[in-house]
């Protein structure tokens, strides 16, 4: 048997606990439990801590709420400070608006591997069903769950990551909201980009520069199960120069950023 990372699971989250409470449920149904999980909190209410607050009592391993005032859109900044927190290895990255299937950290965990990030898929909760998911606190789905979209994404069949090759060019697949990595392979690159404004790139803008450095991606396929709670789209107001940023960052392989987590370590 393959012996599994020690790792820390990272959530970003802003003003939405109705999403991070069914996320925190999925986390305590793992088959496998990370060994921490770390809330990167980008300015939320008394609401969000509140949550978090019970949440700690009950938590089966360490739950750390990591926070900071409410100024704009600074998820870069408030990852790299959580990361920077992070005692372990590993790294699992998921959104706050999602729901995990129940062997999703074992998934990462299984095909982590030196050298490599993955990247994972989700599937689509729909916002006809978000009144029952919030009211019945619905952590479980399969193929045939009514209210969700690209249901064939469901199905777990691990088998299939025999075939899956690494891939030395980032995916236009990419989704921060179910990735994992070497905690070393982020810190060598100097983390998020905190120049980065707004909504947008900043997941695969740092992971163009983990390529930079000659680390592959593999794509989880029907394994690392997410679902994702749908919801209204951020503005994207500042996307076009955080889209210059990546450019740059692709087209002259910078690998490393002056605003990064080095600050925080």
């Amino acid at each position: 048997m393959k012996k599994l990372p020690s790792c820390s699971l990272v959530t970003p989250t802003y003003n939405w606990p109705q999403a991070l409470e069914l996320l925190l449920m999925s986390i305590m149904n793992q088959s496998i439990l990370p060994n921490e999980v770390i809330i990167a909190d980008d300015g939320s209410t008394e609401n969000t801590k509140q949550l978090i607050t019970d949440f700690q009592k009950k938590f089966p391993i360490p739950l750390i709420h990591i926070w900071h005032e409410d100024v704009k859109n600074r998820k870069p900044r408030i990852m790299n400070k959580a990361i920077a927190a992070a005692k372990y290895d590993y790294i699992i990255e998921i959104d706050g608006d999602i729901i995990m299937n129940n062997h999703f950290v074992a998934d990462h965990l299984t095909f982590a591997e030196k050298g490599h990030y993955l990247f994972g898929s989700r599937v689509s909760i729909q916002e006809s069903l978000l009144p029952e998911l919030f009211s019945k606190k619905i952590i479980h789905f399969n193929f045939f769950s009514k209210g969700i979209k690209k249901r064939g994404r469901t199905i777990r069949f691990p088998f299939i990551m025999n075939f899956i090759k690494s891939i030395t060019k980032r995916s236009s697949k990419l989704r921060g909201c179910n990735m994992s990595f070497w905690r070393a392979d982020f810190i060598k690159i100097n983390g998020f980009n905190e120049d980065l404004v707004g909504w947008g790139i900043d997941d695969s803008e740092m992971i163009q520069r983990l390529h930079n450095i000659e680390i592959k991606g593999k794509r989880l396929k029907h394994v690392g199960i997410a679902y994702h709670i749908n919801h209204k789209e951020q503005s994207k107001n500042e996307i076009e120069l955080n889209n210059e940023i990546e450019r740059q960052t692709t087209e002259k392989k910078l690998t490393f950023i002056e605003k990064g987590i080095n600050q925080y370590l």
